[in-house]
């Protein structure tokens, strides 16, 4: 089975019992990232899982090795992932202990996930589709512009007169610059390994497209709370999360979704260093 693969379109609803364990291990989210009470999240996914393999048996679905997708392998997968994250914090740092904590907790929620799909379950349910969808379209260079034009006009104002900008550390010297160029460009492109290709493409195997992609967003949305993204930032994370998913259906490109957000990220780049030095000459308005 390709990342895509899912039950067909006829066939997926979103008011089915598969809703029960896909809505647990998403609203696990918020309670390891949001509201940080791990024990909590960690209880939220044992009964996604524990759920899953309810509806399963009930539908005659196997949880091992089937063709069927399965609801159970699927929500344990991006459970997984979400335990791995929620072992280490998430405030930005960027000294070396930190870089090497952020590598391994989140290549590995990527990572084992992968590993147990393919050579586990053996249903090849995530992949990394980094050249698919062909020659991009004139609407996919024209929303490249788009986002950097509205990055450029909405971040500065949100980073700064909301006071996050607080959340990532004092970037005053060319080390520290260049580990925050660095920091903010990794975890933007696993952002979309883990968020879009990992928990939406898993969970509209079952569900709707409109569906999988506003309970990834809710997984999305919580990550990037703790990571520094507060105040009224879901005001902007929700509506960027969903259009990743929607660009990822359209374009079928990982390449190019991690193309926009990369852009975006650059500008968030320069509005933390502006921020933290606002003594120095800058592009931004604000």
């Amino acid at each position: 089975m390709t990342a895509h693969t899912a039950v067909p379109v006829r066939e997926r609803s979103t008011w089915t019992p598969k809703l029960v364990p896909a809505l647990l291990v998403c609203l696990a989210a918020p309670a390891l990232f949001v509201v940080q009470i791990v024990w909590l999240g960690w209880i939220l996914l044992a009964l996604a899982v524990a759920s899953g393999i309810l509806v399963d048996r009930r539908a005659g679905v196997a949880l091992a090795r089937g063709e069927e997708p399965s609801i159970a392998r699927d929500v344990s997968l991006v459970a997984i992932g979400q335990f791995i994250v929620s072992l280490i914090p998430l405030h930005a740092e960027l000294d070396n202990a930190a870089f090497v904590r952020f590598t391994l907790a989140l290549g590995g929620a990527v990572v084992v996930p992968y590993v147990i799909s393919r050579f586990v379950y053996r249903d090849y349910a995530i992949r990394f589709p980094w050249r698919g969808g062909g020659r991009w379209t004139w609407w996919q260079w024209a929303w490249l512009g788009g986002v950097i034009v509205l990055g450029y006009l909405i971040l500065p104002f949100y980073f700064i007169t909301s006071g996050v900008y607080r959340n990532w550390p004092e970037v005053t010297t060319p080390e520290l610059i260049a580990r925050l160029f660095v920091g903010v460009g990794a975890v933007g492109i696993w952002d979309e390994l883990f968020f879009i290709c990992t928990v939406f493409v898993l969970l509209r195997r079952h569900f709707p497209d409109l569906t999988a992609n506003l309970l990834q967003a809710v997984v999305f949305v919580s990550f990037l709370w703790e990571l520094g993204y507060q105040s009224w930032g879901p005001l902007l994370t929700i509506p960027f999360a969903i259009v990743q998913g929607f660009l990822f259906l359209k374009t079928r490109s990982l390449w190019y979704v991690v193309t926009v957000h990369l852009l975006f990220d650059a500008v968030v780049f320069g509005v933390l260093v502006h921020a933290h030095n606002p003594g120095a000459a800058s592009i931004f308005l604000i």
